[in-house]
């Protein structure tokens, strides 16, 4: 078992991390005289830059592959066979498939809700999609370890699941618009695909997802390499350290009214967390950056109710925030 884990922690590291690629980049640096705070912020920059769009390469083009037989119809008819909390489950399960950010995924609920599928399980992809997407997982293993991205993962899921049994138990579908519950549906069938078909169509995925994030991805990185290299680590121990009783809460309600993709706020989450900011307070902020996001409020308010709304933003705040306070407490085991 040893060199399993010891084989494994090396896919981690030298893998999924490239920390050759960042001893390669600071030598490279280092040879043309570029060292110091300078040297740090452009070291940083490259390396993370690099990484995640390799990275988010791969995974995009494989998900959108395995996507491709997985047309929107033929996803409502998978739901539709599961009832009660069972249906939250796989709906929560078929979120983590789709590489969306918030804004994409509110067209795929409003197309669920109104083929006719409960509030509360639409409500559970909507809250996985953007949070806990397959993409994200391998980004997370590649910074924070295996054991951080699958607990993340997992607690995402249990998120979803509970918030949108929740909204079903509180007799949330009356607060849909009208224009949503009562829109037509047409019953699709999708032709059937030839292998090079669905690699245009992962390619196409895949060019349209990195034009869709490389500007947060950018910015993330710029705005991690700048507090890596150069913010005091006593102020962020300050304000987002574990000694701070209020960092959750603070972290969760900096990022709501942000927009972001979770690859361009995993740079800033690492170097948060450099600085001595808690692993809890870090994933808090991620999970309100890329689950309410303000733009995407904005755009689900046409599509329900604010009594809705509310609940749904009052349900995924508070669930952030247990699960910020649960990663604090567990925090010296995990990293």
């Amino acid at each position: 078992m040893e060199w399993i884990r010891a084989g494994w922690l090396v896919f981690q590291d030298q893998v999924l991390g490239m920390k050759w690629l960042n001893e390669l980049i600071g030598n490279g640096l280092a040879a043309v005289g570029l060292d110091g705070t300078l040297g740090g912020i452009v070291q940083f920059f490259l390396y993370d830059t690099i990484k995640i769009f390799v990275l988010l390469s791969v995974l995009i083009f494989g998900i959108s592959y395995v996507q491709s037989y997985f047309p929107p119809h033929r996803t409502k008819k998978i739901l539709g066979r599961f009832q009660g909390l069972w249906a939250n489950v796989v709906a929560a399960l078929l979120g983590t498939v789709t590489p969306f950010c918030s804004c994409s995924s509110i067209p795929i609920f409003m197309g669920f809700t109104s083929a006719g599928l409960p509030v509360g399980v639409t409500f559970s992809f909507l809250i996985s999609s953007p949070m806990v997407d397959l993409g994200s997982l391998v980004l997370l293993m590649s910074v924070f370890g295996t054991r951080v991205a699958v607990l993340y993962v997992l607690l995402g899921l249990v998120i979803a699941v509970i918030g949108g049994t929740l909204l079903q138990k509180l007799g949330m579908e009356r607060y849909v618009e009208d224009f949503i519950r009562h829109a037509p549906h047409i019953e699709s069938q999708s032709s059937t695909l030839t292998r090079r078909d669905r690699v245009d169509y992962a390619k196409g995925q895949l060019v349209n997802t990195v034009k869709k994030v490389a500007p947060y991805v950018f910015l993330g990185v710029g705005i991690g390499a700048l507090i890596h290299n150069v913010v005091p680590q006593n102020w962020v121990e300050m304000v987002l350290g574990s000694q701070n009783p209020l960092a959750v809460i603070l972290a969760t309600l900096v990022g709501v009214p942000m927009y972001a993709d979770i690859f361009g706020t995993i740079p800033v989450a690492e170097s948060l967390l450099f600085k001595g900011a808690g692993l809890g307070t870090v994933l808090s902020f991620m999970m309100a950056v890329t689950t309410l996001s303000l733009p995407s409020l904005i755009m689900l308010k046409q599509a329900v109710k604010s009594r809705l709304l509310a609940a749904f933003i009052g349900i995924c705040t508070l669930g952030i925030i247990l699960v910020g306070y649960f990663f604090n407490a567990i925090q010296v085991l995990l990293v």
